[in-house]
């Protein structure tokens, strides 16, 4: 599970309380329904023959040596290694699978990586096999940082988060394994994370969580690039003969047409140079079982309707029939061999000088789909996701993934509505009470527009937020997450419930970044309290609560069951609802601006 972050709310809720009718709330459809998770190849480029695994510090994990086996604990380091199609550990014991759950490090040339996924480490070929099980939106949220750059903004992340998860789940990938590996023959996913990127990365994920392309009530294909150079690919064009380890639609794909970007180029086109031997080439083309040795001549023989090469012909002195190579083959056997910054697209010319080639070309990766630069160049003009995607896949949308429809949005003062169910209008009256209450008892008014998205079953909120299953709402910055509105009016929790997520969001547009949270949670449940004596709030007469201010950042992060959420909440509302009773709101409310001062943390020692 993806680690839920600090500044999010918890309304808790009892998941009896979801009773099976009120959790389908979406219309019946013939879509099959989209996984919950995905198989993640790891570290697949490296072919690796043998692992360490030991557990993680304070971590308790298990394995099991067979699918069905028992688990037992993992209490020291165990070497693995692969034989042919089994694997070799301690004690001369061989097993054909190892199925590890909870915290584990892997060690493998010379890298270390803790991982909290379940793993299955196998054998094929004499090779580990090694596959991470990640929910989908950690992977989406994942492969975004891996893949985005400084000059993407929040919506042509939300554009690639979109694509990325069409990606993963509408085709095949090819593996027998996993679902999807973690090189660029996918989706690149860098493991160890990439620390400027994963807010932002995360956000996009959140936002869109669920959200694919649809072309006229299908699930759509995407793909995704650098810099398609002015123009992008049609798939057809690039991979003539079968896609990238996928296989290629058998009808035309209308929303992957050859397209003219005139924003990629906004700044000038991205040109390229590579000055390579001949005896290199003839080694990369080799290894790569393209063209045998003895060739002398490299030529352009067939061009796609967007100018990039498409076959390339090589030929020898004495020998009149040319050896045809696909030209995204030889871009992706020298990038494998010599490097990815030597041939950056099909889109070049090339021309020989004595024993060396050398190639002129723009653009940057294979051409098709969501242009990475174009997408950023369009963001900062002020298009937003919805029109990104419109430019790279024209009649294609963003629709739900399980239903196929198309979030509505349904504004209101303060605060827009995204849902799949039009009769979820008949709840506006009741949220913009419950922002009018949130707003009179902090004082606070929203900076901008506050996001409602409301999912409409509680497994869809849950695979959308990762949020543990007493959770009824979800809130992160000014966006909101909740189970499907009916659910929580049938159980009138709704008011309640958006209240309390109202006061969270209000809350974190005026905290700043180094507020406890100890600090904001605590003001959300003193401030959201019924009554003074409420259980949850302002009861100050009950003694100090056991956790003291040091403990209640962890417990309310890391809380693993209801129980200690509800008690690690109950401790904060009992410090900030001193606080409120000693200095007054308005001035315990400004210190989220500033710092809470030492005076002020004495008074709760």
């Amino acid at each position: 599970m993806r680690a839920l972050p600090l500044a999010l709310s918890r309304a808790l809720l009892l998941a009896a309380l979801l009773t099976p009718a009120a959790q389908a709330q979406s219309s019946a459809n013939p879509l099959p329904h989209p996984p919950a998770t995905l198989r993640i190849g790891l570290w697949t480029l490296w072919h690796d023959k043998q692992i360490t695994i030991a557990p993680a510090a304070e971590s308790a994990p298990t394995l099991r040596l067979c699918e069905t086996c028992a688990t037992s604990p993992l209490t020291h380091p165990m070497q693995i290694r692969a034989t042919a199609s089994r694997l070799a550990l301690a004690d001369n014991r061989e097993a054909a699978s190892v199925n590890l759950a909870g915290s584990v490090t892997l060690t493998a040339h010379g890298e270390s990586l803790t991982l909290r996924n379940p793993i299955r480490i196998a054998a094929r070929s004499g090779q580990l096999v090694l596959a991470v099980t990640l929910p989908v939106e950690t992977y989406v949220e994942r492969v975004v940082a891996s893949e985005s750059g400084s000059a993407d903004t929040p919506e042509s992340l939300k554009a690639l988060a979109i694509v990325v998860r069409s990606f993963a789940l509408h085709q095949s990938h090819g593996h027998a394994d996993y679902d999807l590996c973690d090189s660029t023959h996918c989706q690149l996913l860098h493991w160890a994370g990439n620390s400027g990127r994963t807010f932002a990365a995360h956000t996009a994920a959140l936002t869109t969580a669920g959200e694919t392309l649809f072309f006229h009530g299908q699930r759509a294909q995407a793909w995704f690039h650098q810099n398609c150079g002015g123009r992008t690919a049609s798939p057809q064009e690039v991979w003539p003969a079968r896609g990238q380890g996928t296989e290629l639609p058998a009808k035309p794909t209308p929303w992957l047409t050859s397209r003219i970007d005139p924003y990629c180029t906004a700044n000038g086109a991205r040109e390229w140079s590579a000055d390579l031997s001949l005896s290199d080439l003839t080694s990369v083309l080799a290894t790569a079982g393209l063209a045998r040795p003895g060739w002398t001549t490299l030529t352009v023989a067939r061009r796609g309707e967007s100018g990039r090469a498409v076959t390339l012909s090589l030929a020898s002195a004495g020998k009149s029939d040319p050896t045809q190579i696909s030209a995204e083959d030889f871009r992706l056997a020298v990038g494998r061999s010599l490097g990815w910054s030597k041939i950056l697209s099909t889109w070049f010319e090339v021309s020989r000088q004595g024993d060396r080639f050398l190639f002129h070309g723009r653009g940057s990766g294979h051409g098709v789909g969501l242009c990475q630069a174009g997408a950023a160049a369009m963001s900062t003009q002020g298009r937003d996701s919805t029109q990104i995607l419109a430019q790279y896949f024209p009649g294609a949308i963003a629709a739900d993934e399980s239903t196929g429809q198309p979030w509505q949005t349904l504004r209101a003062q303060g605060f827009v509505l995204e849902t799949l169910n039009p009769a979820d209008a008949a709840y506006l009256p009741q949220l913009t009470q419950a922002l009018a209450d949130a707003q009179s008892r902090s004082g606070l008014q929203p900076a901008i527009s506050i996001t409602i998205r409301a999912f409409p079953s509680t497994p869809a909120f849950r695979d959308a937020t990762l949020a543990p299953g007493w959770v009824a709402a979800f809130t992160e910055g000014n966006w909101i997450a909740t189970q499907p509105l009916p659910t929580l009016a049938a159980r009138k929790l709704l008011a309640s419930t958006l209240r309390h997520e109202f006061m969270h969001a209000l809350i974190e547009a005026q905290a700043a970044p180094n507020t406890p949270l100890w600090f904001r949670e605590g003001l959300v449940e003193a401030l959201n309290a019924e009554t003074k004596s409420d259980s949850r709030g302002a009861n100050l007469s009950t003694s100090p609560p056991i956790l003291k201010l040091n403990q209640i950042d962890r417990a309310l992060a890391h809380a693993a069951t209801k129980s200690q959420s509800e008690g690690a909440h109950r401790a904060a509302a009992w410090y900030a609802a001193r606080l409120l009773n000693q200095f007054g709101r308005a001035q315990v409310m400004g210190w989220l601006r500033t710092a809470l001062p030492a005076t002020a943390l004495a008074e709760l020692k």
